[in-house]
């Protein structure tokens, strides 16, 4: 399960005045202490600031690899500042994100093709989020046909079907598992991700709905998330289905994490 912490991200309030006001001891420890906590990634968004982003994105990815010797997850919607990003990068990133919008498919994938980078693949379109598992897979199929024709191979495409709040599109979550199950049997190489927290988004006892649908999309075939490495009772949901579902062999992970008191 590839792990790729979420926390600094300008969205969030804090981690936003950090970045406008270039606090790098700030978003240090939130690198360090995700690293700490068991992200095998650290995503960096710098997108509240349009006009700064570039810069902005360019100094986070610098400061977060003076502290910690991790692979970034360089998260951005403005090509311009994704590909600046990209090349402070010391490492391979995992560039996030494509979505199937005219306007940002093809440029994406490229700077994933020239940089031999994966890439997170938002299903959605210039209409929107499709609704349905059939529209999602449609949407999909176009993303895949744009990354073959760039030499993109299939397994660095980590595919995101766009989980929505549930306290305002409550269908959404048995919509998501069956496209994530339709996913995983059209396309078997591919990865599947999601941003996890976006699921218990104005709702109160996030972690709890975070942890109980982490353990449902790993069921599903997710493989993969963006999520607050932070919040414990997710981290005990993600290695104890790893040992349940035959992902960790013979256990060691789980013993190891129990060992570690990591499981409570």
């Amino acid at each position: 399960m590839l792990i790729v912490g979420e926390r600094i991200n300008a969205t969030r309030s804090r981690i936003g005045k950090a970045i406008d006001a270039h606090d790098a001891e700030f978003i240090s420890r939130q690198a360090r202490r995700q690293a700490a906590a068991g992200a095998n990634m650290i995503d960096v968004n710098a997108g509240n600031n349009p006009k700064g982003e570039e810069e902005n994105l360019v100094w986070l990815v610098e400061t977060v690899q003076e502290v910690v010797d991790l692979p970034l997850c360089v998260d951005s919607a403005n090509a311009k500042a994704l590909a600046a990003g990209i090349s402070a990068c010391k490492k391979v990133p995992l560039v996030n994100s494509a979505t199937a919008e005219d306007a940002r498919l093809e440029p994406t994938l490229s700077l994933a093709a020239d940089n031999s980078a994966p890439v997170v693949a938002l299903l959605m379109d210039d209409e929107g989020i499709p609704t349905g598992v059939e529209k999602r897979l449609e949407t999909l199929d176009k993303i895949v046909s744009a990354a073959t024709r760039l030499s993109i191979p299939i397994d660095h495409i980590y595919v995101d079907p766009l989980i929505q709040p549930v306290c305002t599109v409550p269908d959404d979550v048995k919509s998501v598992l069956s496209t994530v199950e339709a996913v995983r049997k059209a396309y078997p190489e591919i990865h599947i991700i999601c941003g996890l927290s976006n699921v218990s988004f104005g709702m109160p006892n996030r972690g709890l709905l975070n942890a109980t649908f982490l353990a449902l999309m790993m069921r599903a075939g997710l493989d993969s998330a963006i999520m607050d490495v932070l919040e414990t009772d997710t981290m005990r949901t993600m290695v104890t289905m790893e040992a349940l579902l035959g992902k960790d062999e013979f256990c060691l992970g789980y013993i190891a994490a129990s060992r570690a008191g990591k499981l409570g």
